[in-house]
């Protein structure tokens, strides 16, 4: 790219995503439904979009939020399994990812404490 600098660390984001989802242990939860916050990275190599302009050298991140919205649709008991779907689906659907840094997050979920949110998160590298 530049004989000025070393890319160290590149990474696609989507920040504080708020969707509507059905997920939960208890079954209210999940015809209810809530609000859940999702924070998400992605380490990829984009040094040839930095270059010449072109998306083909990136990840979108319109189709990252495709993939991230599909997965919140569907429900679950667990965080953790939402977050697994999620990274497999990105890794099956983007090839040119590294890793991936998720947070999933249910705004005031009913465990008898008035909080913002409570949730998991996870990071994940594509193995060799």
């Amino acid at each position: 790219m530049s004989d000025l600098y070393e890319l160290r660390c590149q990474q696609v984001r989507l920040n504080n995503l708020k969707i509507y989802a059905h997920h939960g242990v208890l079954p209210q939860e999940r015809v209810v439904g809530a609000y859940f916050y999702v924070n998400l990275r992605i380490e990829t190599d984009f040094s040839r979009a930095m270059a010449t302009d072109e998306l083909d050298g990136t990840i979108s991140y319109a189709e990252v939020f495709d993939v991230v919205r599909a997965e919140m649709a569907v429900p679950s008991k667990l965080l953790e399994h939402v977050a697994g779907r999620i990274c497999h689906s990105l890794f099956d659907r983007f090839p040119a990812a590294e890793a991936i840094q998720l947070d999933i997050l249910k705004e005031n979920p009913p465990m008898g404490a008035d909080c913002e949110g409570a949730g998991i998160s996870v990071e994940v590298r594509r193995s060799a």
